[in-house]
């Protein structure tokens, strides 16, 4: 008898590799279903909102173009990423640059700026 069992489950393991990846890909759907909803939040936020997080409404556009099943947030995640490090960038860029100049006087942000912005 135990030779009738191992061949039967032998031949049973592509049916339930098969029906172990079906069930994955519809947890991924379902997944991006949800973060799908969970994301359109961010279309209720203004430009300003946007910016804060990192994301413009041109992201969101092309985050959302994909197919319905398709996870937003991924685009989103590495759009907000990508404007972070360049920000980064640029502000050591300019805190390199301030340095090798002669000017040993501190710099202080400009004095046109509203004072919430100072702090």
């Amino acid at each position: 008898m135990p030779a009738i069992t191992s061949l039967t489950l032998e031949a049973g393991r592509p049916a339930v590799r098969a029906l172990v990846a079906l069930i994955r890909k519809l947890k991924e759907m379902g997944r991006g279903l949800k973060n799908r909803r969970h994301a359109a939040m961010l279309t209720r936020l203004d430009d300003r909102m946007l910016a804060d997080i990192g994301l413009t409404r041109g992201d969101l556009r092309d985050a959302y173009s994909g197919s319905p099943w398709q996870d937003p947030t991924d685009t989103l995640a590495q759009r907000a990423a990508e404007r972070r490090m360049s920000r980064r960038k640029v502000a050591f860029e300019r805190s390199a640059g301030a340095n090798d100049s002669a000017c040993d006087s501190p710099r202080y942000p400009a004095a046109d700026r509203p004072a919430c912005f100072l702090m």
